[in-house]
């Protein structure tokens, strides 16, 4: 029985169960625009802010700022939680390929960067992406790493921000390799709402599980499962 496949199953049936009652972003289905907009270049300054969620009970985890720091051979993206600090940077390299991924932990150093958002703004294309990467700081040992990027719809969305034009999209990395050698099968999947206007997004939902020997996947562990979501930008 291939487990890694039945796990989205799984998972609609836990989160039925047990957090049905949070709010799944809401967006208005928009038809595809007839020229697909550009998302917007790098600058140094700026800046977009976030109130980070638990989805399990929309407890505030905390209000990270994101900044613009660095636009020469990578784009920099420098990260303060109000709550956490520092926290670590997100590298671009080149615009639109990630090479360090700060948003799970422990962030993770691709040996090749792979698309931040889908490579064509339109709904169903979608790619798969394979490399290896790194626990920063730790440099002697490299874990494979596998994604599929999955473009969805066009939709409008409504946050504290404003309104805006946005393409949802979904990442799932179903057989990646952990850096904890205790988690034997792992699971993450993001649902990004991208706003090209200011080249970053303006909802991330992302969430992981994963087994240790002897646990299945309906006992699977639970890593964060948080909801981004735009404050402010410029």
């Amino acid at each position: 029985m291939n487990f890694p496949r039945l796990l989205p199953v799984l998972l609609t049936v836990i989160l039925t169960g047990c957090i049905s009652y949070q709010p799944y972003p809401a967006g208005v289905a928009l038809p595809s625009p007839e020229v697909a907009p550009k998302v917007r270049p790098p600058k140094v300054g700026q800046e977009w802010v976030y109130t980070v969620r638990n989805v399990f009970n929309q407890a505030v985890v905390d209000t990270v700022t994101e900044r613009v720091v660095a636009v020469d051979k990578e784009v920099r993206i420098e990260r303060t939680g109000v709550k956490a600090g520092r926290l670590p940077d997100e590298i671009q390299s080149p615009w639109g390929y990630i090479l360090q991924d700060p948003h799970w932990s422990p962030p993770l150093l691709f040996q090749q960067a792979i698309p931040t958002w889908p490579e064509q703004l339109l709904p169903k294309w979608t790619g798969f992406f394979q490399t290896r990467y790194q626990v920063p700081g730790y440099p002697s040992s490299s874990y494979s790493w596998a994604m599929e990027v999955t473009a969805i719809q066009w939709e409008q969305m409504t946050v504290p921000a404003g309104q805006f034009l946005t393409l949802k999209y979904q990442n799932v990395a179903p057989y990646f390799e952990s850096n904890d050698l205790f988690r034997v099968r792992n699971y993450r999947q993001e649902d990004i709402w991208l706003a090209p206007e200011i080249g970053r997004w303006v909802i991330r939902w992302g969430y992981g599980r994963y087994i240790t020997p002897g646990i299945y996947w309906a006992n699977a562990y639970w890593e964060d499962y948080l909801e981004w979501e735009l404050v402010s930008w410029k």
